[in-house]
């Protein structure tokens, strides 16, 4: 029997992989801890990004990334959950007053998979064909490589987006490879994609765990799952992000490496057609000073009158 006060309280949407992600944490909260599944609960939680799935509207017209975690920290700074499990990438630059990102499970494959039930890959797609995509950043790198496709909304879990493809809603998708590995789907990736070509969304693969500012005890039992190469490597990404979250909202794409303790940070920012892209390249150990480096050579390079034009788009 569960017992009336939790070891420890999981705030997590209701989808598929976020229940997967929140599973794994407690499991690993568990084993760190030696407690049992029992007094961990799992509360769901709805968030406006998975009211408006059906909508299909693209996230940032609606609000952007933090239509996902809202709710969660709410929860957390009401005292109704302690910890949010969140994927990284879609966790807002700026946090909440009174929430901090406290740990980072080992990050993930954080490729994208080509996702099609007609061809094998991109360059394979007629011409003028549906390429199903919300995220302004797939579509960009898309739009790079095949500029006479057609971008058409496509929101949902990975089984909605799958059937959306086998209904010819689109003739092929994106999906973020960690997602599928997670859910034991990754055998249905079509073709995986080139990293260095298709750079991936700031933080992508990495499951972060949030937990309120003031809280020591939690942020103590989270502790023991935090993996400090990704914590590195996240924080110089969310860093570069911040850098550009000042000034626009064109799509972004990061990649570290890892070398001991240097990493190496390319970082791009593109338009919404994919036709004018730059990129950025920089070494350091400081995450923080790393990711604020690469966002600002790629705020010098694009300069202020290329970035709002997007913006405003």
């Amino acid at each position: 029997m569960q017992s009336s006060t939790p070891f420890a309280r999981i705030g997590t949407r209701g989808s598929p992989l976020a229940l997967t992600q929140a599973r794994l944490v407690r499991s690993l909260l568990v084993e760190a801890h030696g407690v049992s599944e029992d007094d961990i609960a799992i509360e769901v939680l709805s968030t406006g990004g998975d009211r408006t799935q059906a909508s299909n509207v693209n996230l940032t017209e609606l609000g952007g990334k933090g239509l996902f975690t809202k709710e969660i920290d709410e929860a957390m700074l009401d005292g109704r959950v302690d910890i949010g499990v969140h994927s990284s990438k879609d966790v807002a630059t700026r946090l909440p007053d009174g929430i901090m990102l406290a740990a980072f499970l080992e990050r993930e494959d954080v490729r994208d998979a080509f996702m099609s039930v007609k061809v094998q890959s991109l360059d394979h797609l007629a011409e003028n064909a549906k390429f199903g995509t919300s995220s302004i950043r797939r579509a960009a790198q898309v739009l790079r490589q095949r500029p006479d496709l057609q971008i058409v909304p496509f929101r949902g879990n990975v089984g909605t987006r799958l059937q959306k493809l086998l209904d010819e809603v689109a003739d092929a998708t994106m999906l973020a490879v960690a997602g599928l590995n997670r859910l034991g789907e990754a055998h249905r990736a079509t073709a995986l994609l080139d990293p260095e070509i298709f750079l991936p969304a700031p933080a992508q693969g990495a499951i972060g765990l949030a937990v309120r500012s003031d809280d020591k005890r939690m942020a103590e039992i989270v502790t023991p799952l935090d993996h400090a190469p990704t914590h590195k490597i996240i924080l110089a990404e969310r860093a570069m992000l911040a850098v550009l979250d000042g000034s626009c909202r064109t799509p972004v794409g990061a990649l570290t490496r890892t070398d001991g303790d240097t990493l190496t940070l390319k970082g791009e920012i593109l338009s919404l057609d994919g036709q004018t892209a730059y990129d950025a390249v920089a070494r350091d150990e400081d995450p923080i000073r790393l990711g604020r480096a690469v966002g600002e050579d790629l705020l010098a390079q694009a300069g202020t009158e290329w970035l709002s034009q997007w913006a405003r788009t």
